[in-house]
């Protein structure tokens, strides 16, 4: 596969980014469905359905344990901190020591968070500090293990834009699946339970990695600088890339002003209005749609994929439109199934233009600058979101994000590099 170093762009005058004839709906799947990938999806699926059970777990054990609601917040906030914070570091660590290794500590760390939260949930009443301190944990083996997924992809898929949208549907999928089996849990025993349902999928997915049996790459053996070094080399690569780093320019304010703030105005404006029933059935629905999205990008391939999917995500302000006009629950259904459907089309289109397009030797690195600085601005997003629409008001708030997000799409549009990009492969 060629793998440029730089933008790698193409003469004017091809057909546009959705004119692309359609391949059959499962092109190669023999060669999709290899050993390492079938372990890889089981562990990404493992894990994913375990990340979903935690906000439950520690709301019903925390809460069960006659705590205030801060605590569930500080918590959640224990654990998304270190992600936020020590992903750059893991995407050193994983091109220094190999993905698979750093995958592997990571889910170990995982699994012992949760096994010393699922004993003392079970047990008692933990200490505050010791849920924070062991959330914490989690947090960072989500950080070290995230990094190494992008430059796996590649490793164990020949047809990388369709293992992304498999993988796409699973998430989406295990995302509806991971709350509703704790719920489940813990109404039927407790929260101790769930940590321990919770531990069980990180063994399974260490172990699943572990099996692995990948070819050496150039890049496991490459020599390194030091830390810092490797940083700031990541850096180099990260901004010599017009089409990386503009995308992620724009998806900063992107995550800031649209998606930060829709989540928690979602929920506050549907629960209000129709109760937090059909909150949850709108996320279901939201969730089905990114199933959709994903089963989407297995069957389309755009030649130009950012465009494409830049294209897509107009999906998502209608979503806005409707929430904000207070609709009636059909309406609000059908914006929250097709953001659903958009989002995911275009993190497909993403993935696989970033994991085909970037030297395999910086890939970690420059995917950990992504995650790290989409995480920061959502969560600086949803923090602000309820102090300005209680300022505002919601629906300003959200109808402002719908502008915000098609003058979002119109920069990708009309950036050059983003645009003109063509798929490889």
């Amino acid at each position: 596969m060629c793998i440029p170093a730089t933008d790698h762009e193409h003469a004017p005058g091809g057909p546009s980014p959705l004119a692309s004839p359609l391949p059959p709906l499962f092109p190669e799947g023999r060669r999709l469905w290899n050993r390492n990938f079938r372990l890889f999806f089981v562990a990404r699926t493992a894990a994913l359905f375990g990340d979903g059970m935690i906000p439950v777990a520690l709301t019903a054990g925390l809460l069960g344990a006659g705590r205030p609601h801060s605590a569930v917040g500080y918590a959640l906030a224990a654990w998304m901190g270190p992600l936020a914070l020590f992903v750059l570091f893991g995407g050193v660590l994983a091109d220094r020591f190999t993905p698979r290794r750093m995958m592997i500590i990571a889910d170990s760390l995982r699994l012992v968070g949760a096994s010393v939260l699922a004993v003392s949930f079970a047990t008692g009443n933990p200490p505050l500090w010791a849920v924070y301190a062991l959330s914490a944990v989690a947090g960072v083996g989500a950080a070290l293990f995230q990094p190494g997924v992008a430059s796996t992809v590649p490793r164990v898929a020949s047809d990388v834009q369709r293992a992304n949208a498999v993988l796409r549907v699973s998430e989406a999928l295990m995302t509806m699946a991971g709350p509703a089996f704790a719920g489940v849990l813990v109404g039927l025993a407790s929260a101790g339970a769930v940590y321990a349902a919770n531990a069980s999928t990180f063994l399974v997915s260490g172990a699943c990695l572990f099996l692995l049996r990948l070819a050496p790459a150039p890049s496991d053996e490459a020599p390194h600088g030091s830390f810092v070094a490797e940083l700031v080399d990541g850096w180099r690569e990260f901004t010599a890339r017009s089409w990386l780093w503009g995308v992620i320019a724009v998806w900063t304010v992107y995550g800031f002003a649209v998606l930060g703030p829709m989540l928690p105005l979602t929920a506050v404006e549907v629960t209000e209005a129709h109760g937090s029933g059909t909150y949850g059935a709108m996320m279901a629905v939201n969730g089905a749609g990114s199933v959709v999205g994903g089963l989407l990008a297995l069957r389309l391939r755009p030649r130009r994929p950012l465009a494409a999917g830049a294209v897509a995500l107009t999906g998502v302000c209608g979503n806005l439109i409707v929430l904000g006009l207070g609709l009636p629950v059909p309406a609000l259904g059908a914006g929250q199934f097709v953001a659903g459907a958009a989002s995911a089309f275009w993190l497909v289109m993403w993935s696989t233009t970033v994991q085909t397009h970037v030297p395999p030797q910086a890939l970690n690195r420059l995917h950990a600058y992504d995650v790290a600085g989409s995480l920061l601005m959502l969560a600086a997003g949803r923090a602000l979101a309820g102090p300005v629409a209680d300022r505002l008001g919601t629906a300003e708030v959200l109808l402002a994000g719908a502008v915000i997000n098609m003058l979002a799409v119109g920069v990708l549009l009309a950036a050059r590099p983003v645009r003109r990009l063509e798929r490889i492969g």
